[in-house]
């Protein structure tokens, strides 16, 4: 395969970044607004998140914000928690990026691989790639699908011109990024990333050499 890949799509949380925990972003909403993070416990417990992950929550911006505030409202938290804790989910820089990411994607670059991030997201993630090479980002509520349907691995190989042969998807779940194999695409599985300091995206250039 090393011969014939010309792009390689990554997942972005779990792969590239770290997912925050239920606990870490309730803890950072308090501390933003000043409260005490010894409240965390009692947040979660009121917290019914089951709903959060709701298939298709991701594939609409609105549908997202109302599940949150939803779910928000049942648990009787107030306007301002609610609001900083939807603020903290929406936030790029809670979700630091794994060691070994920049790396990787420079790397890639500097050998002619074109890169995308596909991620099922509801904000855009951009501006958290800044100083990174990315040729494109296929975000799930700019589109209105979400993996894995087959549809939006579709819509990333169109945004880098490529064909699936010569494509390798990496991400974390073989139940959503996994499922790029129905469309052809070569799929490498990386275990979810626990410590930005864990590296596996060395597999990857590993591929290439």
């Amino acid at each position: 395969m090393a011969g014939r890949l010309r792009a390689v799509i990554f997942d972005w949380r779990g792969t590239l970044v770290l997912t925050p925990t239920f606990r870490g972003w309730v803890a950072e909403a308090l501390r933003r607004i000043g409260r005490g993070t010894d409240r965390t416990a009692e947040v979660i417990a009121a917290l019914d998140v089951t709903g959060l992950d709701a298939p298709g929550v991701d594939a609409d911006a609105a549908l997202h914000r109302e599940t949150y505030y939803g779910a928000f409202r049942a648990a009787g938290l107030d306007q301002e928690l609610a609001d900083s804790l939807y603020a903290v989910e929406s936030d790029p820089a809670f979700t630091p990026f794994a060691v070994d990411a920049g790396p990787t994607l420079r790397a890639l670059r500097e050998a002619g691989v074109r890169i995308g991030v596909l991620s099922d997201i509801h904000f855009d993630i951009r501006p958290a790639f800044a100083d990174l090479p990315v040729d494109s980002f296929v975000l799930s509520f700019e589109h209105g699908v979400v993996k894995p349907d087959p549809a939006i691995f579709r819509l990333a190989l169109r945004e880098l011109d490529t064909a699936p042969e010569e494509t390798l998807m990496v991400g974390d779940r073989s139940t959503h990024d996994g499922a790029g194999v129905e469309v052809g695409l070569p799929t490498l599985l990386v275990p979810p990333l626990r410590d930005v300091d864990d590296a596996r995206l060395h597999l990857v250039t590993t591929l290439l050499a």
